[in-house]
């Protein structure tokens, strides 16, 4: 481990900074800001994900977002912040993003959402988590090294009850960290495209949703599918679901919504590299509820404390 930190820490690293979540339908707004506000509702979600487990030094992220519509004038205008947090060995990156999206009727059920984001990116490289023979080697630090730097990122979305398409954008400005003036960290533009849909199944109370992810810096790609069987009847809401990322991974993934709280657990099993034991364990935490601030009596709900 020791040595591939050495490697990170060279004149010029550059880095796939946006990290794969497992169920990133959950997390649309994370990879698209024009999501934000769309579905009507207060939406707040929170993951953790422990990546590679058993292995020193393992990536843990966390991230927390919470979005909403904002009702005036004729069109819907939606807004949204959230928190990234990203401990991979020495470095640690921070994110604080805040996202707008205007969205305009195309057809009788379906919308057409344009997002934009300001982001304030911090990065940290921590001595003490690298381990050397030679702690006076001049290619590490010998103290904390950190930097700071503003980024953007952009996004369509298209949404509709029986499905769901996007693309967006992310690190727009590719920014270029210069820590400690020695190490330099140049942050890669990224591209997403993402899609889904919502299929019934006649008479039941079933439901399937196939969904995909495309991500790309334009000289690495992934690919992940992925489908969901949904169950749901009344305000309650079980789903069991598979993905899988060719080369790379199989997901699998389970949760429920009760009351508008909703809870999932997501296990990424690797194909590839690291092998089927050490994968990475993922949790979901998230809060739904309706949330119209023109209308009188309808933002009234419970507490999610006592639910």
């Amino acid at each position: 481990m020791g040595f591939v930190l050495l490697v990170a820490c060279s004149l010029a690293v550059r880095a796939q900074w946006d990290v794969q979540f497992s169920d990133y339908t959950a997390l649309k707004s994370f990879y698209n800001p024009a999501v934000s506000g769309t579905d009507g509702k207060l939406n707040v979600a929170a993951t953790y994900s422990m990546q590679m487990v058993g292995y020193d030094d393992a990536p843990g992220t966390m991230y927390i977002g919470a979005d909403m519509p904002v009702y005036f004038l004729t069109p819907r205008h939606g807004g949204g912040i959230s928190f990234f947090n990203d401990n991979n060995g020495a470095f640690t990156t921070t994110r604080i993003s805040l996202q707008y999206a205007y969205n305009i009727k195309v057809s009788q059920k379906g919308r057409l959402a344009l997002g934009v984001q300001g982001v304030m990116m911090s990065e940290k490289i921590d001595p003490k988590d690298i381990k050397m023979e030679d702690n006076s080697d001049p290619a590490v630090p010998s103290s904390e090294a950190k930097g700071n730097k503003v980024d953007m990122g952009v996004g369509l979305y298209y949404y509709h009850p029986k499905m769901w398409a996007g693309v967006s954008s992310q690190h727009l400005l590719a920014p270029t960290f210069l820590l400690d003036k020695r190490y330099e960290v140049e942050v890669a533009r990224m591209y997403y495209l993402m899609g889904g849909c919502n299929i019934k199944l006649k008479n039941t109370l079933l439901s399937l949703q196939p969904s995909f992810l495309v991500q790309s810096d334009m000289k690495r790609w992934r690919e992940d599918v992925q489908c969901k069987a949904v169950y749901e009847s009344g305000e309650k809401r079980f789903y069991g679901g598979v993905g899988y990322s060719p080369n790379t991974s199989v997901t699998f993934l389970v949760g429920g919504m009760f009351h508008g709280i909703n809870i999932g657990y997501n296990y990424q099993m690797y194909t590839s590299g690291v092998g089927l034991i050490n994968g990475s364990h993922e949790l979901v935490v998230g809060y739904l509820t309706d949330l119209d601030l023109f209308k009188k009596g309808r933002n009234k709900h419970k507490s999610v404390r006592w639910l």
